[in-house]
């Protein structure tokens, strides 16, 4: 919601025609971002005619200021919610930059992976407000990225496995 979402579709407007369709997932309480993805679909539309996209919406996995035990039980739901998603999808790339609901897409992904239906390569770019240390999402998905990107140097020397691009939004 909110930053993130503006973070994520200054990334897709750099992105040629052939990634689509593009399905976006969204946490079931995000009131903001399916106006904004219209809005840059319609513009993307304008370019590019054969655009396509979907909107599907999970269960949140953590809200703020939720309790660590309550969250663990409230992601997993969000993982079992998402797989038949994920599946359904069978995505080639998953592109996310932060909010707590990438985690369970990345995580159903990532299982198809284990068990042989569909690799997809999970690319993760923190937000640009981490500066010093990684978010939540960040740390978790640091383990299962094909590709961690930060853009702070800061972040790169505490987390080897990351790429170091600059600023990218």
């Amino acid at each position: 919601t909110g930053g993130h979402t503006t973070e994520i579709l200054r990334l897709l407007s750099c992105l040629s025609e052939s990634y689509s369709p593009r399905h976006y997932v969204l946490a079931d309480s995000d009131k903001m971002s399916e106006a904004k993805i219209r809005s840059f679909e319609q513009k993307r539309a304008e370019t590019f005619s054969k655009s396509q996209f979907t909107l599907d919406r999970i269960p949140r996995s953590r809200e703020v200021r939720q309790s660590w035990i309550s969250s663990v039980v409230t992601t997993l739901y969000s993982i079992l919610y998402s797989f038949p998603l994920t599946y359904k999808r069978k995505p080639d790339l998953i592109l996310c930059n932060g909010p707590g609901t990438c985690v369970p897409v990345c995580l159903s992904a990532f299982l198809l992976g284990l068990l042989r239906i569909k690799r997809t390569t999970i690319v993760y770019v923190e937000s640009i407000c981490r500066v010093e240390t990684l978010s939540l999402s960040g740390k978790i998905l640091y383990y299962f990225s094909d590709y961690f990107i930060v853009q702070w140097p800061d972040l790169k020397k505490k987390y080897p496995k990351s790429v170091y691009l600059g600023r990218i939004v």
